[in-house]
């Protein structure tokens, strides 16, 4: 048999080392960690989205500038076929309203076990505390719970995670040893990550209370999502939807009333306010609540009077930050090995028998299941594509 060397257990990695062991190959996969599906389990916490229930056509877009080289891959495991593989794995899957799509059991762990449950069967060697660190006449070398180990293969699938949550494995150390060896990467940079904001004394008082019911609007993009205050900034949903135009340097702001035109804003603001405190004042006219009045002083302090003025002010609050959060604080990442030095395949140019997959490379998604679909149909693409180079190198060995 034919021996495949996987290095990086995340679902990009396993899903990649399912489909060589099921082309016929001998597969030994290796993880840094003392356990694998770190990340993976992280992300289903609160919440296992697998992926988003829509057509392709609208799927593909949500891929930015790495749609066109994905677009193959995705097609051929797309989110129906996502759904069809958790099914396959014995779980129950639901779509919510929002058409993201999650097991029934909501967390990742049952599907994670089901499916180390049926890696093993198939004969899929699974190692732990295997740290790689490159190649040595073209073998690779690791550090393991024994010491310096180095191992061979007839192929090779690297999953080596993107550089965000390094304490779960992913922490870009790879980029390095790849770089040396001709293969382009693309800088790493935040994704899916929070607000760094210099709150003041008051603002911080709202440390940890929800901001919902509101737009943020970044340049082209637009969220509808909630968000908490923190300690240091915004989190959630809502922040991480427009974090790609924060990155590019776009002005954000946040409607506090996304359900009222300016007009009626500016309208209901000429009520009489009598000896009512504004606060008071706008929670009665505006239903505007205590954390969306306190952003709106936080950020346009002193407010206008003029009703039109002010209500243009809820409409379009501009939030002054510091920029992202820092790259290790980031769901994903941007950034990684570039499409141009791969093949469609997936394969490296400048190391031939080496593939590719998963959050390495050079792709990003928001959250909301883009992120698990990817992992998963690179993991496959690159998977299949390395059994088909092995089955084509043993028939010009043959001829």
């Amino acid at each position: 048999m034919k021996q495949a060397l996987v290095i990086g257990a995340g679902p990009a990695g396993l899903m990649a080392a399912e489909v060589l062991a099921t082309a016929g190959l001998r597969v030994t996969v290796c993880e840094a960690k003392p356990s694998v599906g770190r990340k993976f389990l992280m992300a289903g916490k609160s919440g296992l989205n697998l992926a988003k229930d829509e057509p392709f056509d609208q799927m593909l877009p949500h891929y930015y500038e790495a749609a066109d080289p994905l677009r193959p891959i995705l097609q051929a495991f797309d989110a129906q076929a996502v759904q069809e593989w958790a099914r396959g794995l014995g779980q129950e899957i639901f779509t919510g309203s929002t058409g993201r799509v999650f097991p029934k059991a909501m967390k990742a762990s049952p599907l994670l076990r089901a499916w180390l449950q049926r890696l093993v069967a198939a004969g899929v060697d699974l190692r732990t505390n295997m740290r790689w660190h490159g190649w040595q006449d073209n073998q690779a070398m690791f550090e393991g719970p024994n010491g310096p180990e180095v191992l061979g293969a007839d192929v090779t699938v690297l999953a080596l995670g993107g550089a965000s949550w390094s304490r779960l494995g992913s922490d870009g150390a790879w980029a390095d040893k790849l770089a040396e060896r001709g293969v382009t990467i693309a800088q790493f940079a935040a994704a899916n990550v929070g607000l760094s904001v210099a709150w003041s004394p008051h603002m911080l008082a709202r440390a940890g209370q929800a901001l919902k019911g509101v737009r943020f609007i970044c340049g082209p993009m637009r969220s509808r999502g909630e968000a908490v205050i923190s300690r240091t900034g915004l989190e959630g949903g809502g922040i991480y939807e427009v974090s790609r135009a924060v990155r590019m340097d776009h002005a954000l702001y946040v409607d506090l009333l996304p359900d009222l035109s300016t007009d009626e804003v500016a309208r209901r603001l000429t009520r009489p306010k009598g000896k009512t405190s504004l606060v008071n004042h706008l929670r009665k006219v505006l239903k505007l609540d205590p954390v969306k009045a306190a952003l709106a002083f936080e950020c346009a302090r002193p407010l206008p009077k003029d009703p039109v003025a002010l209500a243009q002010v809820f409409k379009k609050l501009r939030l002054n930050h510091d920029g992202l959060q820092p790259l290790d604080q980031a769901i994903s990442v941007a950034g990684g090995v570039a499409f141009d030095a791969l093949t469609p395949d997936l394969m490296l140019k400048t190391i031939p028998g080496v593939f590719c997959a998963g959050e390495m490379l050079d792709w990003e998604a928001p959250t909301g299941g883009y992120l698990v679909t990817g992992c998963l149909a690179t993991g496959r693409w690159a998977g299949r594509a390395a059994a088909a180079y092995v089955s084509e190198a043993a028939r010009n060995a043959g001829r």
